[in-house]
Parts: C-alpha cells; sequence; structure tokens
C-alpha cells in the first residue's frame, strides 16, 4: 500500500515536474514580480520625471525629495543646486532603475543581473524609507512575529522572493534571455 502511494505521488509530482521544466517557474517569477510591482514601480518613477520630452527624462526636484530628503531640504529643493556627483547620480539612477529594471525582469532580459539590481534596489528604498520618511514600528514590522502585513519586512520580503529565484534559476526559456542565448549559440556553430 505504501509502495503504491509514493509510485502514485512519484508519478503525479514528478510528471508535473518534467512539464514544467525549464520554462514554467522562470516565466511564473517574472510573471508573478511584474503583475504585483512592475506598475507600482513605473508609476513611483514617473513622479519623479516631468512630462513631455525630454522633461521624462530628467529627475525633478520631486526625486531628490523622494530619494534624498534631507539634500534636497539642504539646497532648498533646487534641484539645479544640488551637486552632481554623488547625488544627481544617485538619483539618476534610482529614477532611471525604476523605469528599466521592472520591464527587464519582466521581458527576461538580462533577468538575472536585472533581479539582482532590483533587490538592491529594494534595500536602498528600504533604508531610505526607514530612515527618512519616518517609517513607524508598525510600518517596518518584524519577521517571525504573527502579523503578516507589515509594509516594509513582510511585503519586501516577500518581493524579493522571485528575485532570488531568477537569480538562481534564470528566466527561464520564455525569456529574451534564452531567446538571444540560442541565436548567439547557433551563430556560433
Amino acid at each position: 500500500m505504501i509502495t503504491a502511494l509514493k509510485g502514485l505521488y512519484s508519478g503525479v509530482f514528478g510528471g508535473i515536474e518534467r512539464l514544467t521544466d525549464g520554462w514554467f517557474m522562470g516565466l511564473f517569477a517574472r510573471l508573478a514580480f511584474s503583475s504585483a510591482l512592475m506598475m507600482f514601480f513605473l508609476n513611483s518613477a514617473a513622479t519623479k520625471v516631468g512630462s513631455g520630452f525630454p522633461a521624462n527624462l530628467i529627475p525633478t526636484v520631486n526625486a531628490y525629495a523622494q530619494m534624498l530628503p534631507p539634500v534636497a531640504e539642504q539646497y532648498g529643493y533646487n534641484a539645479d543646486k544640488i551637486p552632481f556627483f554623488p547625488y544627481a547620480l544617485i538619483v539618476y539612477g534610482g529614477t532611471y532603475a525604476e523605469f528599466i529594471l521592472p520591464v527587464l525582469i519582466l521581458v527576461g532580459l538580462f533577468a538575472r543581473a536585472a533581479s539582482a539590481a532590483m533587490i538592491g534596489f529594494i534595500a536602498v528604498m528600504t533604508y531610505v524609507d526607514i530612515n527618512f520618511h519616518s517609517a513607524d514600528a508598525k510600518t517596518i514590522g518584524v519577521l517571525f512575529d504573527r502579523v503578516q502585513d507589515s509594509v516594509i519586512s513582510d511585503q519586501r520580503l516577500l518581493w524579493c522572493i522571485p528575485l532570488i529565484y531568477l537569480i538562481l534559476k534564470g528566466p527561464g526559456i520564455l525569456s529574451l534571455d534564452a531567446i538571444f542565448g540560442n541565436f548567439f549559440k547557433e551563430e556560433e556553430i
């Protein structure tokens, strides 16, 4: 009886594993992250730039106020007075990261690097939220407590799970990484 149940179990879940091997989890991780967070990051980035071309390529003082509040205050909320290095460089990098990284993750292009960079972005975002936006203890939360709804510790940990999967296993065969990888592999032959 136990042997039959073990065989049934192995047959069912082994079959599912074989059917999904190489494509499903990478695609699922990308879609899960993107469906939950891509528009969040794109909308956040949009609040940091002007409207119309070329203003939509240039971070406004709002970007400085969101990302580096003490620096924006120090320079009287005048973006033209804020030194490029390191402050404007940080703001440009952070703003472009919010626009570019979620899209790269969705399409699976440079997915491992984009996922690692997105985790770095989330870490910096968390640091800024805690240290400069006066996040309270309830917002920060505590891991391994009985409350699962803290905006920072609980949610951002869950944000990172599909990204960690993508770093470790890649985006799968249904991705631009795989398509370009196969294209260049054929060119080498």
